[in-house]
């Protein structure tokens, strides 16, 4: 063999077994990605959420490449796909309470090369079956949240998110927490450390609905999760009020919304075009600009205040929702304020049929509803007072009375003149155990005044009302033809209390068919 020949087999074995090596060490190189990928995977969950992570399956599959290409460029260019199940992580010393992160499900591409970044970047995650619990505010521990970390420099840059839930969790044991559902997530990231914006599709369950979502999140605060910040605007529509006991018609609403996972301020509007009571049936428009506070470690919402448009009466509610320590159950207590409101609206609303009243109503209540034990019927309490002016009675019969109760009240019993009188009703009244308790209730027309007090049964249907009647005339100038000089030697006895006329009456009977007369009662 000559020198030449020599020379080329001994470069040929050398090549031969270098590049043997060098592909044994790709392979060696290739087959560290799968444990440096799931290490890097924990240990982000890890230092980003300071809380141990549990991951029971992790499969990394990739591309069938050269291993010697793969070495030279390590592993740059070289796009692996990672899926997960079943991931959990609990806060550090918690691991007998619910994980505060849980995904069923979670898949995303890497570029092997980013594993030598110093800011690596991810560019999708998808994430199915995902639930955040946050726990109670006097629960959660005061950590280092991950700054300073390797896990902040990491960027995600598009996260999909499909059957989430979101569960705050209550400060009293036996409560039950807040639970929502998100049916679908989309998160774009500005980079580290920063806040994502979002866009959601959630349903509603009670009134059913759905609700859109846009607006930013975070960044994750990992010593307590509660408190990280959420903002955005909403709208929430075809919301179904008919699944609640005593009210129908459909809901919209939209607004903005700032706080964070536990404690949010929303500000908006709502209306339902066609809201009635089903006890009478009548659709009425109702508008509402809100602001309220939703306290979502307890369930508590505090408004502050709500102005309101029924048809055209304008009222306006301040008070909450609120949670009593002592009961699991919430108490609803609202202070109700109507300056300038429209009778026929509000009686439009409650009663039957059309409205029997015309005429401006000014109204203060308190409404309340303490913790449900039995139905709201039973439960519901209003206490209040109000005034009626310019009252026009809209049913012509009692009408007619009225304006007869003023001729004769002024001594003008034939004067047809005097028609379609206004009147003056105002009241102070209180409604608990279904009976409404009228401690004042006046009713006033030109030249009669009408002072009440009693009781209204409502489950009975039962009036029982007692109180005097003055008069300006004198009996006897009530009265026409003889029987007004017939009454002539009378007028001195019935002529007291500073009237022309007085009299003790009463108002029995039901509401369909009042009875009135004198009370002749001591």
């Amino acid at each position: 063999m000559s020198k030449i020949s020599k020379a080329v087999s001994i470069t040929a074995v050398l090549v031969a077994g270098g590049a043997v090596l060098l592909f044994v060490i790709a392979r060696i190189f290739a087959a560290r990605f799968e444990p440096e990928v799931r290490q890097r995977v924990v240990q982000y969950l890890q230092q980003r959420f300071q809380s141990d992570v549990e991951l029971a399956d992790l499969q990394i599959r990739i591309p069938r490449l050269s291993p010697v290409g793969l070495l030279l460029r390590r592993g740059s260019g070289t796009m692996a796909h990672i899926e997960g199940h079943k991931l959990s992580m609990n806060r550090r010393g918690t691991q007998d309470a619910p994980p505060i992160f849980a995904v069923d499900f979670f898949s995303f591409d890497l570029d092997l090369g980013m594993l030598r970044q110093t800011q690596p970047r991810v560019p999708h995650v998808t994430l199915q079956g995902m639930a955040i619990v946050v726990p109670p505010k006097n629960e959660r521990p005061h950590l280092n949240g991950g700054k300073g970390t390797s896990a902040n420099n990491v960027v995600i840059e598009v996260i999909d998110i499909s059957n989430a839930r979101l569960v705050v969790m209550p400060n009293r044991k036996d409560a039950k927490p807040l639970e929502f559902n998100l049916e679908q997530i989309h998160l774009t990231s500005a980079g580290a450390n920063e806040k994502l914006s979002y866009q959601a599709l959630l349903t509603n369950p009670r009134p059913p609905g759905q609700i859109r979502s846009q607006g930013k999140f975070g960044p994750w605060n990992s010593d307590n999760p509660g408190d990280t910040p959420l903002e955005g605007d909403y709208d929430f529509s075809h919301a179904d009020l008919s699944v609640f006991t005593a009210i129908s018609g459909t809901l919209h609403s939209s607004g903005h919304f700032v706080g964070t996972l536990s404690a949010v301020r929303a500000r908006g509007e709502a209306t339902v075009p066609d809201f009635r009571l089903k006890t009478s049936g009548n659709r009425v428009p109702l508008q509402t600009q809100y602001d309220v506070l939703v306290d979502g470690t307890n369930g508590n919402t505090i408004l502050q205040p709500v102005h309101a448009r029924l048809r055209n009466t304008m009222f306006q509610t301040r008070g909450g929702i609120i949670k009593h320590e002592l009961d699991g159950r919430r108490a609803i207590n609202f202070d109700v304020e109507m300056p300038n409101g429209h009778i026929e609206d509000l009686l439009l609303l409650a009663a039957k049929g059309k409205p029997f009243m015309a005429g401006l109503i000014r109204m203060n209540a308190k409404i309340s509803i303490p913790p449900l034990a039995g139905g709201i019927k039973e439960k519901l309490l209003i206490a209040g007072n109000f005034d009626i002016a310019q009252g026009n009675f809209l049913r012509d019969a009692v009408q007619d009375k009225v304006d007869e109760l003023s001729r004769r009240g002024q001594g003008k019993p034939s004067d047809r003149n005097v028609d379609n009188v206004f009147s003056r009703m105002t009241g102070t009244f209180r409604l608990e155990n279904q009976v409404m308790t009228f401690s004042r209730l006046s009713f006033v027309v030109p030249g009669a005044d009408v002072g009440l007090h009693g009781d209204y049964r409502m489950v009975d249907d039962v009036l029982d009302f007692h109180g005097d009647l003055k008069l300006q005339a004198k009996v006897s100038e009530t009265l026409v033809g003889w029987k007004h000089w017939l009454a002539k030697p009378l007028d001195p006895f019935f002529a007291k209390n500073g009237a022309g006329t007085f009299l003790k009456i009463q108002v029995v009977g039901n509401a369909a068919k009042p009875s009135f007369g004198r009370d002749r009662s001591p």
